[in-house]
């Protein structure tokens, strides 16, 4: 089982990029996802949650609007849409995914991407 990251780069502020999380095993369709984040000498915080269906979607206060999760579950993927990139975005950013209900809570996601490093400069 495998969760992998990708699209995270240098960009500077105001800039956008679009974060993808391909999952290796069919059954993470039925899965609800998310995305965490976690800057240097902090703790690992949530992002955006995604239910199976896309029906809904949880968002941390300071997605404010500039960041959009989503799915594809033909393709098996998961996206972060991130819009007007602040320096305070930079941080590696996790995939992550589990059979229950999305949650905000770090501890009830049970499978982790290795991360994708976004890095925005001022």
């Amino acid at each position: 089982v495998q969760l992998v990251e990708s699209g995270g780069g240098l960009v500077q502020a105001g800039d956008s990029l679009r974060l993808s999380c391909a999952a290796s095993v069919r059954t993470f369709r039925m899965y609800s996802k998310g995305w965490f984040r976690q800057a240097p000498g902090k703790e690992r915080e949530f992002v955006a949650a995604i239910s199976w269906s896309g029906g809904s979607t949880n968002n941390a206060n300071f997605v404010k609007g500039r960041f959009t999760i989503s799915r594809d579950n033909a393709k098996n993927t998961l996206y972060l849409q991130m819009n007007s990139l602040k320096p305070e975005d930079t941080a590696v950013y996790y995939c992550t995914s589990d059979p229950g209900a999305p949650s905000q809570d770090l501890g009830s996601w049970r499978y982790w991407g290795q991360g994708t490093q976004v890095t925005v400069s001022a």
